[in-house]
Formats: structure tokens, sequence, C-alpha cells
């Protein structure tokens, strides 16, 4: 079951803040002035049990402290910055799978949570960004791709390598890959440094082996973004399921902040800790 974590956050935020509010405009004024008779009324009533009309119930207490820090965690996390948790091998080897990255929600526009809608237009996707979205055939799943063609461009995929608008991305062959930990499946594989108009970024490709037909030839309609994984022949992209609506862009991935990989010796690769994506 995939936990909508915005909309948790949404609903506890809304929550302790309505009973916060409830209690500071209706109820504690009616405990101030019922401990204030009693502490008047000349009986004999002990400093404790006037203490006792004055507090306040536990369940408001509660969200007097946690409302502040729930409010703080939504902003920043639906306007500012979101952690992430790469699952798959699909974007190797740029990105391995357990690192934990960091997506820069501001890059593609100010959407409010739950409802996703665009309140103020901050930029829009560039060729070769590292793009988070939400799966076009299941939005309640977050996908991470390199975008390869804007709204207008004419993409073509020919023996492995990519021509955007007619012009060739060079390629230029760093070696043999040699995987680690989860990512030891790719050992063998071509690793390849690809050009893709001016953005320089390693790929790589699996000799023989042809996803969803290999070659192709598109052209990006307005609003879309095509999207692939720098893993070529081990990614399931646009040319699996389509592309990206605008309505679906999360964010853009900017760094990396911690990997963990129990297939690995280590676990924690600590080289990777900080590591901007390119």
């Amino acid at each position: 079951m995939t936990v909508d974590f915005p909309l948790l956050l949404v609903t506890f935020t809304l929550v302790t803040g309505i009973l916060w509010a409830l209690d500071t405009v209706l109820w504690a004024p009616k405990r101030r002035a019922k401990a204030d008779l009693l502490e008047s009324s000349g009986a004999d009533i002990s400093a404790q049990e006037i203490e006792r009309a004055r507090r306040e119930p536990y369940l408001i207490e509660l969200s007097r402290s946690f409302f502040p820090i729930i409010l703080i965690v939504l902003l920043v996390r639906s306007f500012v910055v979101e952690p992430f948790r790469i699952p798959s091998g699909s974007m190797m080897p740029t990105l391995l799978v357990g690192d934990f990255i960091l997506v820069n929600k501001f890059a593609y526009g100010l959407r409010l949570p739950v409802l996703h809608t665009k309140i103020i237009d901050t930029g829009n996707p560039e060729r070769g960004d590292v793009m988070v979205f939400r799966y076009p055939e299941n939005p309640k799943i977050d996908y991470i791709k390199r975008v390869i063609g804007v709204p207008g461009d004419h993409v073509v995929y020919r023996n492995k390598r990519l021509m955007i608008n007619g012009v060739e991305a060079p390629q230029r062959l760093i070696g043999t890959y040699v995987g680690e930990g989860s990512g030891s499946a790719m050992t063998g594989a071509r690793h390849l440094q690809e050009d893709l108009l001016g953005i320089e970024h390693d790929i790589l490709v699996t000799p023989g082996r042809n996803v969803f037909g290999g070659d192709f030839e598109y052209v990006v309609p307005e609003g879309q973004y095509f999207a692939m994984g720098d893993n070529r022949d081990n990614s399931r992209d646009s040319r699996a399921w389509g592309t990206v609506p605008e309505k679906n862009l999360v964010g853009k991935a900017f760094m990396i902040w911690m990997n963990w990989d129990w297939d690995k010796d280590s676990v924690v690769d600590w080289g990777r800790l900080g590591n901007t994506i390119e």
C-alpha cells in the first residue's frame, strides 16, 4: 500500500492547528475563568485543584507543541526541498540503488500539496535535467528519469544513440562498468559519457539488449516531456508509457545526501554523500 505522505502532513497540520486555535479562542478562556472563580470563591480549595482547572488537556498540549513543527515540515517539503530514495537501477550509473537524494521543489513551479495545482511559475524542465515526477500511469508513484526531449523536440533513438532535432548526441567510451552491491548485476555493461547537446552525463548500454523495440522516433507534444533512464537498456521510461505531462512534475534532483545499500559490505557508501547530480 502506498502511503500518501503529503495528505498525512496536510491532515495533521489542519487537525493540530484547528485544535490549538479552538483552545486559544474558546476553551482556554473558560478554563482560566473557572480557575479564577475557584481561587476567588474563598472555599477551601487547594492550589493543586486550581492548577488542574487551569491546565490545558494533553491533546491540546500536543497540538500546540507539534503544530509549528508539522507546518514547517509541510512548507519546506512542499515548496523548497523534498527527500527521495532511489529504489531501482534505472538511473545507473548516475544514481545507484539506495541513494537518498534531495529534490528542488522550486525549480518547476510552486504547487499546492495534495492538489498539485501550480500557484507560481518558476521555470520549466530543461533537456538533461534529472527530474522527479508522478508516474503518468499511476500518479501516486514518484518516478525519476532524465529529461531527453522538451516540447517540440524531435527525438530519434537508433543503434543506442540519441539524435535531438537532427543533431546526434556524441558518446565517448569510458570503459566496462563494474557494479557493486545492488548494482553488481550491471557489471559488464558499456559505460559511456553522452553529451546531450551541451549536458554531459554518464550512461550504461547493454550490448545485445533492446528494450521496448529498440529504435524509435518521436516529436514531443506541447506541455509534455520525454524522459529516459541513464541505464538505457534497463529502464522503463517514456519509450514504454509515453511522455510526462507538465501537471505531473515534482522537482529537479540536485544532490545525494546518503547512500544505504544492504548488498554492499560497507552498507553506507560515504564517498557518495554530498555529490551533486549531473
